[in-house]
C-alpha cells in the first residue's frame, strides 16, 4: 500500500459556535491509502478542544508510515489493532487510517462497505441539521436557509437558551434535538427538561460537564427527556459507564478511533439497552461517507458535516431532506474531486 495525506481547510457557511468554540475554517486530514488501482480514504479535523492538531496527526501516522507501506490489508479489524498500538495517543490520526483501510477493503471486493458487514440502509435513521449557537434572528435565518425535518440546536448559554427554543418553534413544526455541550448545571437541566419536551424537543445531548458524573445520576433519575451521553463517552469502556447515568450514547469516530471500536461499541451499547447515536464533526464527504455506513445499527445520526461546508473536496453520500442517500459505488463511496 501507498500513503497519501491530504491537508484541507475546510470553509464553513456560517460561523460555527458552540459552548467552548467559535470558528470559521475547520482543518482536517484526509487520508489515503492505495493499492494498485484502487484507493481508499478516510478523514479526521484537526480538533482543538481535544488537543488534537494537524501537525500532530501528521506527524503520527509519518512515523508509522514504512509500517503502513508495507502491510498486506486483507482485515481491517486486524490492521487497527496493529496500527493502535502506535496510534493509541492519537486517535483522531487512527480514525482516518481505519476509515481509508475500511474504505479500500470494500472498494476492492467492489462491493458497498455496509453490504459487506451484512446491513440493509431501507430503514436507517434520518439525520438532523446543526443550528449553531448565534442570536435567535441568525438561528432563525440559518433555519430557514434549510428546510429540515429534524434539527439539532447548540445551546449552552443558560440565560437565553429557552427563549432560543421557543423563538425557533415559531418557524417550525421539525422535531429539536438540543446539545448543550457541557454549558448547564443540575437545576439547569432538570428545569428546562419539561419546558424543552413541551417544545418538541426529542432529547438533550451532555447538559452537564463530563466530569460530573453525580450530576448525571440525578439528570438521569429525574429528566422529563432522555439524556444522551457525548463528552462523556469517548472510547470503548466508557459505553458502559455511561449506562446508569445517560439513556443513550453518541459515538464519535474521531474520539474512539475509527469505525472499528465504533462497531464494538455500538454492539456493547445494544447489551446495556442504551440507545445509539453517531455523531460527527465538521468532517468532508469522506469522513461523512464513513460514518454513513453504520446508520443501519443507529437510533439517531447526527451526519450533516458536510452540509455545514462551502468546499467540499469530495463527493459521497448525499441527502434529501434528512435522509442519507449512498452513493452508487463501492467502499463508503468517498471521492476525492481533485484525484
Amino acid at each position: 500500500m501507498q500513503l497519501f495525506l491530504h491537508r484541507v481547510d475546510l470553509r464553513l457557511n456560517h460561523t460555527f459556535t458552540i459552548a467552548h468554540d467559535s470558528r470559521d475554517v475547520q482543518p482536517t486530514l484526509i487520508v489515503e491509502l492505495r493499492d494498485g488501482a484502487y484507493r481508499g480514504f478516510g478523514e479526521a479535523t484537526a480538533t482543538r478542544y481535544y488537543g488534537i492538531t494537524m501537525d500532530g496527526m501528521v506527524t503520527a501516522l509519518e512515523s508509522i508510515r514504512p509500517q503502513i507501506e508495507a502491510y498486506t490489508l486483507t482485515d481491517p479489524e486486524t490492521f487497527w489493532a496493529d496500527m493502535h498500538q502506535s496510534l493509541a495517543q492519537n486517535p483522531f490520526a487512527l480514525c482516518a487510517l481505519d476509515q481509508a483501510a475500511w474504505d479500500l477493503w470494500a472498494k476492492k471486493q467492489e462491493k458497498p462497505l455496509y453490504e459487506l458487514w451484512g446491513l440493509d440502509p431501507a430503514n436507517s435513521p434520518l439525520t438532523n441539521y446543526t443550528i449553531g449557537l448565534d442570536t435567535p434572528e441568525r438561528m432563525v435565518e440559518k433555519m430557514q436557509e434549510l428546510p429540515w425535518p429534524l434539527y439539532k440546536i447548540k445551546l449552552g448559554r443558560p440565560e437565553t437558551d429557552l427563549s432560543i427554543i421557543r423563538t425557533l418553534r415559531q418557524y417550525t413544526e421539525a422535531v429539536f434535538r438540543v446539545d448543550a455541550n457541557c454549558g448547564w448545571t443540575v437545576a439547569d437541566t432538570l428545569a428546562k427538561s419539561q419546558v424543552l419536551a413541551e417544545l418538541g424537543v426529542e432529547f438533550i445531548e451532555q447538559p452537564l460537564p463530563a466530569s460530573d458524573w453525580e450530576g448525571a445520576k440525578m439528570v438521569f433519575d429525574q429528566s422529563t427527556l432522555p439524556i444522551i451521553a457525548d463528552e462523556s463517552c469517548i472510547v470503548e469502556a466508557d459505553v458502559e459507564r455511561c449506562a446508569g447515568y445517560f439513556h443513550g450514547v453518541n459515538i464519535k469516530l474521531t474520539k474512539c478511533g475509527g469505525l472499528t471500536p465504533a462497531r464494538r461499541m455500538i454492539a456493547r451499547a445494544r447489551e446495556l439497552n442504551l440507545r445509539v447515536m453517531v455523531g460527527c464533526m465538521t468532517e468532508s464527504s469522506v469522513g461523512i461517507s464513513a460514518i454513513a455506513q453504520l446508520l443501519p445499527l443507529l437510533d439517531y445520526a447526527d451526519l450533516d458535516g458536510s452540509l455545514l461546508i462551502a468546499n467540499d473536496p469530495a463527493t459521497g453520500v448525499t441527502f434529501d431532506y434528512g435522509r442519507v442517500i449512498y452513493a452508487n459505488s463501492s467502499g463508503t463511496g468517498a471521492r476525492l474531486l481533485t484525484r
